[in-house]
């Protein structure tokens, strides 16, 4: 299989199973949730690049409509919250040419400041995204009586954390058990970008 087609087919295949984690209720209240989906599209980005991790977080944003989950307020809201933020999850592959460096190096303990850098990354790329369409289109919402674009601020910013948080544990305990994953026999010029 082209190395191209290869790439694309398992990011096709990670957003999907991004999509299933995010089915599992980590939710708490309306507007607090942890997003398991961000782990293994973090994986994928530090392993092929930010470019085939933009395109698997896009696919992974655009997935949410034929499951039918997607909160609808306007067609921009939708956009923001859905591709556009899902796809700057992807940020995290910045990280995937240092990552590939220092484990060449055999550093440890730069591996894993690596990691927790791309988790924190992708994790909080997305979630800015949240938080603007929360500060411009679900300001009405807000509760306590805190302006709209605090109470956003503060939600968003709460499960970005928690989010880039689990996926930094789980990435650098998946780097630790199995660090093959984040090293694939086959690339090509995408992972190096």
């Amino acid at each position: 299989m082209n190395k191209s087609i290869r790439i694309w087919v398992e990011g096709t295949i990670i957003a999907a199973l991004a999509m299933v984690l995010s089915l599992i209720p980590l939710d708490i209240g309306a507007s607090f949730s942890i997003s398991l989906g961000q782990i293994p599209l973090t994986i994928f980005a530090l392993r092929r690049g930010w470019k085939p991790g933009l395109a698997a977080g896009a696919i992974w944003g655009l997935l949410h409509f034929p499951m039918g989950k997607v909160w609808y307020l306007s067609v921009i809201q939708v956009l923001i919250e859905y591709p556009i933020a899902f796809t700057f999850a992807g940020l995290a592959g910045l990280y995937a040419v240092k990552l590939k460096r220092e484990i060449g190096k055999g550093n440890g303990n730069k591996i894993k400041l690596t990691l927790i850098q791309g988790a924190f990354v992708g994790a909080l790329a997305r979630y800015f995204w949240h938080f603007v369409a929360g500060w411009v289109f679900w300001g009405s919402y807000a509760q306590w009586g805190m302006k709209p674009w605090l109470y956003s601020l503060v939600m968003n910013s709460a499960s970005g954390l928690a989010t880039a948080v689990t996926t930094a544990v789980v990435v650098v305990l998946s780097y630790t058990l199995a660090p093959q994953l984040f090293t694939p026999k086959a690339t090509n010029s995408l992972s190096s970008n």
